[in-house]
């Protein structure tokens, strides 16, 4: 992906793709993002970016990485009956990446926790929303984490939970940026992330539909 037009006083923001040059520094990001139980590694991003670089983003600014996001080609419904994150990343490697599915599959989008008033997350989705387009494909699924479910899930099911972050009665940190972005509930998914301790394990898949795709 070339670098993207900003306005003016933006210049210093450019939107490229990932390169194996920038392995060391993107890792140290998922890294300050997730922790080290369930972030990305070095290994995982030069395998990204070998198999499928034009899915693979970054968002530079003044020079630093402060946001990335990995994507693969699926056909997701090869994974309905096993929908979890180690299946559909391929352990994170996305050596099952195929070029002619129908969805591109969001797997990580870390921003930098000193640079989200730069709407690093959002320029990372509209990225990936033109790569669907640029690709002609169905739609963008993700298996978006719940991370203040942990304050409710004494007392409220995981789906309970994410209905009222929906109806917008609670707020999710990722789950609200998703709504606000297009993406709608496909459904509830336990065990998607075992290690994910604050979502309980839980995830939900969201879909943006590509309303300029061409059926072939």
């Amino acid at each position: 992906m070339s670098s993207i037009d900003l306005p003016r006083l933006e210049k210093e923001i450019v939107i490229r793709n990932i390169t194996e040059e920038d392995v060391w520094e993107v890792a140290a990001l998922s890294d300050n993002s997730f922790g080290p139980d369930i972030s990305f590694k070095r290994e995982h991003f030069v395998s990204q970016a070998k198999i499928f670089p034009k899915g693979q983003i970054c968002v530079e600014y003044e020079g630093k990485i402060v946001g990335s996001c990995s994507s693969l080609i699926v056909n997701f419904d090869d994974y309905a009956d096993n929908h979890s994150y180690t299946a559909i990343s391929d352990n994170g490697y996305i050596r099952n990446h195929n070029p002619v599915g129908l969805n591109l599959y969001g797997v990580e989008v870390s921003v930098h926790h000193a640079y989200r008033k730069l709407k690093i997350g959002r320029r990372l989705y509209d990225a990936r929303k033109q790569i669907c387009k640029d690709l002609n494909l169905k739609s963008i699924i993700i298996g978006g984490r719940i991370p203040y479910y942990h304050k409710y899930s004494d007392y409220m099911s995981a789906q309970e939970y994410v209905e009222k972050v929906i109806n917008d009665e609670i707020y999710d940190p990722v789950l609200t940026f998703q709504k606000n972005n297009g993406f709608v509930l496909r459904e509830v998914t336990p065990n998607y992330l075992p290690e994910d301790d604050a979502s309980r394990g839980y995830a939900t898949s969201m879909e943006w539909a590509n309303k300029e795709y061409n059926p072939k």
